[in-house]
């Protein structure tokens, strides 16, 4: 595998794109045009970030500059450039969360997830495109695009630095009227849950705690807990349908006493 560094350097460009702030429930709240820069120097030792805001009827606020020559652990990447960063351990008092986000074909979705105090607080859209290129935005994400069998394969990374695992996966998504079940096998896991679709939000209540799934534009997702539970291992992930039969998933999961343990990207298609 490569370097950690060297992942990083897939990001490298200028960014056109927006932040686009949701309620815990989706709704939209603010839409904020950016323009985000990753820029190489000293032979790509260093790496240079500037993020610019512009919103709408109001003085964009001062750029904020930002300059990498090293990573922390609570921030890995995967090959192709997709990565998270976040809290290493869950705060029941405080702020707690995580960044996301996928590289594919010149474009960039990328998630921010906030807690405060154990509860959804917002999350935050992040679409963008290398600048001079003309790949699409995808449309909304619906439901019936994501019906069918789902085989993949799971590789985790450790903050640690462990040699990565592999592990294949089965998901199985399936449409009665609004009723919505989901079969889930990943290495000894099996889980199965129902719930009735509203709108472009489900609920599941068959796992260790309940989970929110937010279908979301450019064919993005998010499954979250509303509020997460104490003393029960979870999970935050995200997700990117990139073309109608390929699926990426980022996730990740959080043992029973809060502590980070490891990120997963699944590579999944349709069969």
């Amino acid at each position: 595998m490569r370097s950690q560094w060297q992942n990083l350097l897939e990001n490298l460009g200028i960014w056109d794109g927006s932040f686009t702030q949701l309620s815990p429930l989706g709704i939209v709240e603010k839409d904020t045009p950016t323009v985000v820069t990753f820029e190489g120097r000293d032979n790509n030792q260093t790496v240079y970030q500037t993020v610019q805001r512009f919103p709408p009827g109001e003085t964009p606020p001062p750029i904020l500059e930002l300059e990498y020559k090293s990573l922390h652990r609570n921030l890995l990447f995967f090959d192709n450039g997709h990565f998270s960063q976040g809290s290493a351990h869950y705060n029941p008092v405080g702020t707690f969360g995580g960044e996301f986000g996928f590289i594919h074909e010149q474009r960039r979705l990328r998630f921010v997830i906030l807690y405060q105090k154990g509860y959804l607080d917002r999350i935050t859209l992040i679409r963008e495109k290398l600048r001079d290129t003309t790949v699409p935005e995808r449309p909304l994400l619906t439901i019936d695009q994501l019906l069918g069998t789902w085989e993949g394969e799971a590789i985790a990374l450790y903050p640690d630095l462990r040699p990565p695992n592999y592990t294949r996966s089965t998901l199985s998504i399936s449409r009665e009227g609004n009723q919505i079940t989901q079969t889930l096998k990943s290495g000894d896991i099996s889980l199965n849950s129902t719930t009735t679709l509203d709108g472009s939000r489900l609920e599941f209540t068959g796992g260790s705690q309940p989970v929110q799934v937010l279908l979301l534009p450019d064919g993005g997702s998010t499954t979250t807990p509303i509020k997460v539970e104490s003393r029960k291992p979870f999970f935050l992930e995200v997700g990117w349908l990139i073309s109608p039969t390929e699926r990426l998933r980022l996730i990740r999961s959080y043992d029973a006493q809060g502590a980070w343990q490891r990120l997963s990207l699944v590579r999944e298609r349709k069969t």
